[in-house]
C-alpha cells in the first residue's frame, strides 16, 4: 500500500506562514496527480491545490496568490506553502494522490490560525 504522510502543521498567528510536506512511499512521478485538501471545522473536505505529473498546478479561488503547491521528486515529497494565513484557513490538511487509478490519502495534519 502506498503511504502518504503529512507534516508541518501547527499553530500560527494571522498573517503568518507555514509549509506543509507530504512524503510518499513511492515515486511521486508515478502519481498522475497529487493535491492538498482541507477540512475546516464543521465543513466538508475541499480541494485547495493540485499538481499533475507534468508539474501543472491549479488552485481553488480561495487560495490563489496565497498558497503554492510544489514538489521535490528526489525526496518524493509534495509541499504546500501557505502565506498570509487567516483564521478561515484553519483546517485539517490532507495530502491526496492518484496512482494507477487508485486514490491515496494521508492521515492529515492540523493547521490552526489564531491570535
Amino acid at each position: 500500500q502506498v503511504q502518504l504522510v503529512e507534516s508541518g502543521g501547527g499553530l500560527v498567528q494571522p498573517g503568518g506562514s507555514l509549509r506543509l510536506s507530504c512524503a510518499a512511499s513511492k515515486s511521486i512521478l508515478s502519481f498522475s496527480a497529487m493535491a492538498w485538501y482541507r477540512q475546516p471545522p464543521g465543513k466538508e473536505r475541499e480541494v485547495v491545490a493540485i499538481i499533475t505529473t507534468l508539474g501543472d498546478t491549479k488552485y481553488a479561488d480561495s487560495v490563489k496568490g496565497q498558497f503554492t503547491i510544489s514538489r521535490d521528486s528526489a525526496k518524493n515529497t509534495v509541499y504546500l506553502q501557505m502565506n498570509s494565513l487567516k483564521p478561515e484557513d484553519t483546517a485539517v490538511y490532507y495530502c491526496w494522490g492518484k496512482r494507477f487509478g487508485d486514490d491515496c490519502w494521508g492521515q492529515g495534519t492540523q493547521v490552526t490560525v489564531s491570535s
